[in-house]
């Protein structure tokens, strides 16, 4: 039984992994608030699984704040890490190292053009980690979009909340492409790249998180409403996205814009076949319409 080491591991995604990760794994946990790294014992651990972050802030937060918590504590502890003989680390990083929403599609290879201090931060750790490979000590980057699940909060939480409250939305007609990941297929993906073997340079390098499909803005609000029960009409309403794009800039990228990622190689490099639906290929093991059931009806994670 391999012995990890997780940050963040009270966080969204880090307790979903506890919990349903915990027999196949032997789980310790670190706090960056609670614990003093210079006290840190990582003798016997196999690999570190790095979720701590500052996420992006919609209040913003400071360039220093995000150094230091993202890109200078990402550090200390990788090169403790490797100090000690631990082999693998693995790093959660964003889809916000690409940048924002764009009517393309990004992969595992698209350049890398941050806009915000977030963005900017995880990019800068990756290129930092990245640096510290060698034979011994292997750096594996996890990019996701939008993770969602029973007890998400932030962005999704709000809509979940309006979808339930609201019976008529001026969100009809949209047809943008968000590529976001259930948390319970964003685990198995981390799953799958800490099982990764040593030979042939197969952990380290840059994979990417997604559903097997992305979802527009009306087939979201849709599926939620689907789960929650409610009757729910979305219309188009003559110059709201106009007004949205003057008015509120921010909503109208979240509600308007397109940010749609392909994890083919990510795909292929962990289980050896494609991840293009449609052609009797592998599927995540929750659909959009699972994972969205999930969110809203609960779960014992």
């Amino acid at each position: 039984m391999k012995k990890l080491l997780i940050t963040g591991s009270n966080g969204f995604v880090g307790s979903y992994f506890v919990e349903n990760y915990k027999d196949k794994y032997e789980i310790k946990a670190f706090s960056f608030r609670d614990d003093d790294i210079a006290t840190l014992e990582c003798g016997g651990l196999d690999v570190v699984l790095h979720l701590s972050a500052l996420v992006h802030q919609m209040r913003g937060a400071s360039a220093e704040e995000y150094e230091r918590i993202n890109v200078t504590q990402t550090l200390a502890l990788a090169k403790k890490a490797k100090g000690i003989g631990v082999s693998h680390f693995v790093f959660m990083s964003t889809v916000k190292v690409y940048g924002e929403e764009t009517d393309g599609v990004y992969t595992e290879s698209s350049p890398c053009h941050p806009e915000d201090e977030y963005g900017k931060s995880k990019l800068k750790a990756e290129n930092e980690l990245l640096k510290l490979e060698d034979d011994n000590f292997r750096v594996s980057i996890l990019r996701t979009p939008i993770v969602y699940g029973f007890g998400v909060k932030a962005n999704i939480r709000s809509l979940v909340d309006l979808v339930k409250k609201v019976p008529i939305l001026p969100f009809g007609g949209i047809e943008n492409r968000r590529s976001m990941v259930y948390v319970g297929n964003l685990c198995y993906l981390v799953d799958a790249i800490i099982r990764l073997p040593v030979k042939l340079g197969m952990k380290e390098g840059v994979f990417l998180a997604c559903d097997d499909e992305p979802l527009s803005t009306t087939r979201l609000c849709k599926l939620m409403a689907d789960e929650l029960g409610k009757v729910m009409y979305l219309v188009k309403v003559p110059c709201f996205k106009t007004f949205l794009r003057l008015v509120k800039p921010s909503f109208y990228k979240r509600l308007y814009g397109s940010l749609e990622v392909d994890n083919t190689l990510t795909m292929q490099k962990l289980f050896g076949i494609s991840s293009q639906i449609g052609n009797n290929e592998y599927k995540m093991p929750y659909s959009v319409e699972e994972g969205i059931n999930l969110m809203i009806k609960g779960e014992s994670i």
